[in-house]
């Protein structure tokens, strides 16, 4: 249910700013990781700052897919959601900005279906990967912040290690969007973007 009262708390905008700031944080990172080439360094700098962002921020989802998971599952009022994603998303469009002004190409922005599968096993692992991520947010919610934080930042290496030479190991529809919007450069972004518990658009998935 909607509550407009929520609007003149303190703690509502708090916890939309800390979306805010840990999505641009997150991004940050993760986009200067990705200027090396090899998949570990991006996947270690995300789980890193993901496991100190739950430490130091007050576990912020930073990512929209969690942010609807905690939606469908009612663990989270509409209009704080609502708030959230946009937040999530405006982050991740600052830190792609400025990421696009200071780094020296296009390259480590954008996430792209790797050419060791198809896009429908592209679609699997990032699928498998943002399930296993959410899966660990909900188990430690309720969690201390340094077991939580780590435990949220081993599943995010993880997820990225093991999706990355797939699908660019997202986890993360605001890690999509906002290089794509501010590049211009949607290829395969559907992958990242299409919720996994929906069928897929793309008439290449299940076949090959």
């Amino acid at each position: 249910a909607l509550h407009p009262q929520e609007l003149r708390s303190r703690c509502f905008w708090r916890g939309v700013l800390a979306e805010a700031v840990a999505t641009l944080i997150f991004m940050g990172v993760v986009l200067g990781a990705s200027v090396d080439p090899r998949p570990l360094a991006p996947a270690l700098a995300g789980g890193l700052v993901a496991g100190a962002l739950a430490c130091t921020l007050g576990t912020p989802q930073a990512n929209p897919a969690l942010t609807l998971a905690l939606l469908c599952t009612r663990k989270l009022g509409a209009l704080r959601g609502a708030a959230g994603l946009l937040a999530q998303c405006a982050g991740a469009v600052l830190a792609s900005a400025v990421a696009r002004l200071v780094l020296p190409d296009d390259a480590g922005l954008v996430t792209r279906v790797s050419a060791a599968g198809t896009a429908g096993q592209a679609l699997a692992w990032e699928t498998f990967a943002t399930f296993q991520l959410a899966l660990a947010a909900f188990a430690t919610a309720d969690q201390a912040a340094p077991q939580g934080g780590l435990a949220l930042g081993s599943a995010m290496a993880a997820g990225a290690l093991a999706a990355g030479p797939f699908s660019g190991g997202s986890m993360n529809p605001a890690r999509s969007l906002g290089p794509a919007i501010i590049t211009g450069i949607w290829d395969d972004h559907w992958v990242s973007r299409w919720p996994p518990w929906l069928p897929s658009r793309d008439p290449n998935v299940g076949m090959g």
